[in-house]
């Protein structure tokens, strides 16, 4: 595959990636975008109104935005943590490859 082709793959990908996070904002105006926790609550508060949780978070954030914020900067670091692996084993495999 020549360079432009690849190039114009990648936009192709990028206007993807984009649409698939911005149609549901346009179409679904006024609806919620829960997590999965809280749905899950309620499933088990139907199944068996006395639960009792086992233990009690160490941590409560003071807002959901906040909470938002560490999930975000959590995912961040994870994929920081990932492109940097795959950019030194691509690297390594490289530099073994311009030695032989």
């Amino acid at each position: 595959m020549n360079q432009s082709k690849k190039g114009l793959s990648n936009w192709l990908l990028v206007v993807a990636v984009l649409t698939l996070a911005v149609a549901p904002l346009i179409f679904l105006r006024g609806a919620e975008f829960g997590g999965a926790d809280g749905k899950a609550q309620e499933v088990i508060n139907e199944i068996e109104p006395e639960y009792k949780p086992w233990f009690k978070s160490l941590f409560e954030p003071a807002s959901s935005e906040i909470a938002s914020l560490l999930f975000a900067s959590q995912a961040a670091l994870g994929a920081g943590v990932v492109g940097y692996a795959i950019g030194l084993y691509k690297g390594r495999s490289q530099q073994q490859k311009h030695e032989e």
